[in-house]
């Protein structure tokens, strides 16, 4: 599985808001209840346990809750990763090759349950409220669970409260850097764009 795969499947609901919060803990919060739409340009960097860089791509990315949304790598490959509510859609445009899972269990306890659109955060992850670096508000969330594939999250808010960069630290040691930009938060989305039919000739693999 690439690294996109690996990656997006938990970030799909990763969305930003303006809040009247001056902390990361109290934007996390004030995003889950009012982030229904977005549509942001982002830059994903993945940094290997000595902290080298060992793969950067960039793309687009349009969400609608609950579990609805559309991520499009453009750099330096070509994929398109379609949740459609029930189920997953990777599409590798040169392998010519579509992975779908079942939405349920491609989230599990990830960062996208963090942020998956119910108010019951503290459920699932422990938050610590980690303060300014900068003019960034950061709150670190950890998952109860020990089967997650994450050891941590990182969330950094701007002082108006738009999350502007999360960071996934892995149980390998690496760490998975999403800077967004462009956003468009609320705006009515096509329903269109969270549909998703294999084209024809590609191979269809479901796991």
């Amino acid at each position: 599985m690439k690294l996109s795969e690996k990656f997006c499947v938990f970030l799909f609901f990763l969305l930003f808001t303006s809040t009247t919060h001056a902390t990361g803990i109290g934007s996390l919060k004030s995003f889950m209840e009012n982030a229904r739409t977005v549509r942001a340009d982002f830059a994903q960097t993945v940094l290997d346990k000595s902290r080298h860089i060992v793969q950067t791509a960039s793309g687009a990315m349009q969400f609608e809750r609950p579990g609805k949304f559309r991520w499009i790598y453009e750099k330096p490959y070509e994929q398109l990763i379609v949740g459609d509510g029930e189920r997953i859609w990777f599409y590798d445009h040169d392998l010519a090759q579509v992975t779908v899972r079942k939405l349920d269990a491609a989230i599990g306890s990830s960062p996208a349950a963090l942020l998956a659109g119910n108010n019951d955060i503290e459920k699932n992850f422990h938050l610590l409220e980690i303060g300014l670096q900068g003019n960034i508000e950061w709150v670190e969330a950890t998952p109860k669970t020990r089967e997650s594939t994450f050891e941590r999250v990182l969330l950094g808010f701007t002082l108006e409260g738009i999350l502007r960069v999360m960071e996934l630290h892995d149980n390998f040691g690496q760490v998975t850097v999403f800077e967004f930009s462009g956003v468009e938060q609320n705006r009515k989305l096509p329903p269109e764009l969270f549909k998703f039919s294999p084209p024809a000739g590609v191979d269809v693999i479901s796991e």
